[in-house]
Formats: structure tokens, C-alpha cells, sequence
């Protein structure tokens, strides 16, 4: 088990390698217990969500959601969120557990300048549990009414999960097709058992918080307290695809343009370790002999078989091919930068 923000969530079942393969080839269900849910309703509602976060609410039509950022005026990640549009003022923000008290006190002080809007943590209201991979669309299917066929990426409906009400909206966590199924906490445990029965004869497996996070870093998903926080801007990141410039103000949207027009001074990168060793969220990394950055997440990949990482570079060492060193464990082992995401499900 591993803790998060409160909650114990399992590490692994077993084996975390056998966990991620078990996704890439068929399906994994995961516990994302840890959601904090929000929801903000009223005449304004579009306003104050327009304002706070990075992309553009507005271009979301109800039964659609997107990824976003709540951002600083200094445009960094206060978090990163999913922003699921309920109806034409109502809107749900899926964001990290650990981050909800400053999240909402946040939240809170923004509406006070917009008007008609309500605030309510609903996060007691939801349980989530996340099936991921190629097998997922087909196992959920045989439990729900709902057409899963037709639904979009980054699309959600409405329906019952073996017997209970659902929101189940498909969201590729993993870089697998997948699927994000809400429901009320008293019957999770009853939609987790379901799920693994039914997927039982397509090879599904419980998978934990370490298969999921290799499985993100091989997909290029940004880890909110690894990848990015406080201290990164969008831009910096490399998610300038979530920021709608376009759109009107938002806070930290002056910051992103000046630093956008400047240009940046790094920026993460993927890398791919070159000699034998595993560089680990945490190591210093060094280009031309001196410190450069820090690698934010890191891993043994088990399904492209190589080490790979994500790092924070200086711009002029951020093209995939470059060559830089990393100190693992007092050794500098070398490591290239390679284009993300390392990994792509096929098509089709």
C-alpha cells in the first residue's frame, strides 16, 4: 500500500511489471479513490472556470471534458485537472486529492469577483475507478447499458455499472483506450468485483499506483509533484496545448505570454537512459560538465524494455538527440533526450 493525501491505495498487487504489461496487452482496473471532485454551478459558472483555469471551457459541450490547469498569475501549476462540462452552467473539476484544500480555498477567493456561482467539494460523493487498456471498451460494454462504442476520447455519459449509477467517461490514462467509471463509494467495492469478473476470461487484472505511474511516464503524462508544480510553468512543461490563448484573461495568462515572447530558459524532456542505470526522480542531471537540471520522474519501462525519464533541461540541450549526463547514486551515467511521448498505442 502507498499513501496518498490520505488515503492508502495499493502499490501493487503483486508484481507492478506484470501489472503495466497486463494494460498494454489487455486490461488493468485501478483505484483513483484519491479524486477530489468539485463542481461550480450558477449563471457564471463558465466565467469563473474561463478565469481560473489555462484552456478553454468554453469550446467543451455538455457530455465533454478537457485536460486543464489551474494556474497562478505567475502561470504555473496550482494543478492539474480534468474539467467536465455538466451542463451549460454546471460544470465538475476531477483534480489531485492532495491538492483540494488549497485547490478550493483558491476556487473560493477566484468566484468571489465573478457573481452567480456556487462552490461545493463533492468529492464524498464519488468513488473512481479507472479500467485501462485495449480489452477495457469490451469488458465495461458488458455492464452497462451505456454506448461506450460511440464515445469520444475525452468524452462522458451517463448510465449504470452492475447495477449502480455511473458517470463513465473515457479518458487514456495509461496511453491504452480507457475508461474513468464514477460512482457513488457504496458501491465501488460491488463495480470493482463486477469489473474483474466479467473481464476475468480477457486477462484483466487489479493494478496499482506503481504500474500506473510507469505506465503515464511511458505515455508522457506529467505527474503533478514530480513533473510539475508551483514552481513550473505550462510552457516549461511542454503543455502549451492546454493553454487557450485565444480565449480572453485568465490568471497567469500576462506571465505565459511575456515568458512565450522571451522565450524559454528550459523546458522537460523525455530521455532515454544510455548506459545501464536508472535515473530516478531527484537526480541531478549535468550538460558540458556542470549542473543542468533534475530528473522528475524516472523508471525501468517495462514495456519498451529501456530506462526512461522526464528531466527539466536548459533550452539549448532540449532537442531529441542530445546527449547529457546523469548522477545516479554518485555515478554519471549518460542519457539522451528522446521526443515524447516514448509510447503510442496503434491505431485502430
Amino acid at each position: 500500500m502507498v499513501e496518498c493525501a490520505g488515503w492508502e491505495l495499493p502499490a501493487s498487487f503483486g508484481s507492478a511489471g506484470d501489472e503495466h504489461l497486463a494494460v498494454r496487452a489487455r486490461a488493468g482496473l485501478f483505484d483513483l479513490g484519491d479524486t477530489g471532485v468539485l463542481e461550480l454551478a450558477g449563471g457564471d459558472a463558465l466565467a469563473a472556470v474561463q478565469g481560473m483555469t489555462s484552456n478553454d471551457a468554453g469550446r467543451i459541450q455538455t457530455g465533454q471534458c478537457q485536460h486543464s490547469a489551474l494556474t497562478t498569475p505567475a502561470g504555473t501549476f496550482l494543478d492539474d485537472l480534468l474539467v467536465y462540462r455538466l451542463g451549460a452552467s454546471h460544470f465538475l473539476l476531477a483534480a489531485n486529492a492532495a491538492n483540494l484544500k488549497k485547490d478550493v480555498a483558491w476556487i473560493l477567493d477566484w468566484v468571489k469577483r465573478v457573481g452567480d456561482v456556487a462552490v461545493v467539494d463533492t468529492s464524498s460523493r464519488y468513488a473512481v475507478v479507472s479500467l485501462q487498456g485495449p480489452a477495457s471498451r469490451e469488458i465495461l460494454q458488458a455492464l452497462t447499458s451505456a454506448d461506450l462504442e460511440s464515445l469520444e476520447v475525452f468524452a462522458f455519459t451517463y448510465g449504470e455499472v452492475a447495477g449502480a449509477r455511473a458517470t463513465i467517461s473515457r479518458i487514456l490514462r495509461s496511453g491504452e483506450d480507457g475508461f474513468d467509471v464514477l460512482v457513488p463509494p457504496q458501491s465501488a467495492l460491488r463495480v470493482w468485483q463486477a469489473i474483474l469478473q466479467e473481464g476475468g476470461d480477457a486477462g484483466v487484472v487489479p493494478a496499482g499506483q506503481d504500474a500506473l505511474r510507469t505506465l503515464r511516464l511511458e505515455a508522457g503524462w506529467r505527474r503533478y509533484g514530480a513533473d510539475i508544480d508551483e514552481t513550473t510553468s505550462v510552457l516549461e512543461a511542454g503543455l502549451e496545448s492546454i493553454i487557450a490563448w485565444d480565449k480572453g484573461d485568465f490568471s497567469g495568462k500576462a506571465a505565459l505570454a511575456e515568458q512565450k515572447a522571451a522565450g524559454l530558459s528550459r523546458r522537460l524532456v523525455g530521455f532515454e537512459m544510455l548506459d545501464t542505470a536508472v535515473a530516478e526522480q531527484g537526480c541531478d542531471a549535468y550538460a558540458g560538465g556542470a549542473k543542468a537540471g533534475v530528473v522528475t520522474s524516472g523508471a525501468e519501462a517495462p514495456h519498451l524494455k529501456k530506462a526512461i525519464g522526464l528531466a527539466y533541461l536548459p533550452i539549448a540541450h532540449t532537442e531529441p538527440g542530445t546527449e547529457f549526463d546523469v548522477d545516479v547514486h554518485g555515478r554519471r551515467a549518460r542519457a539522451r533526450v528522446a521526443a515524447l511521448p516514448f509510447y503510442q498505442r496503434p491505431k485502430g
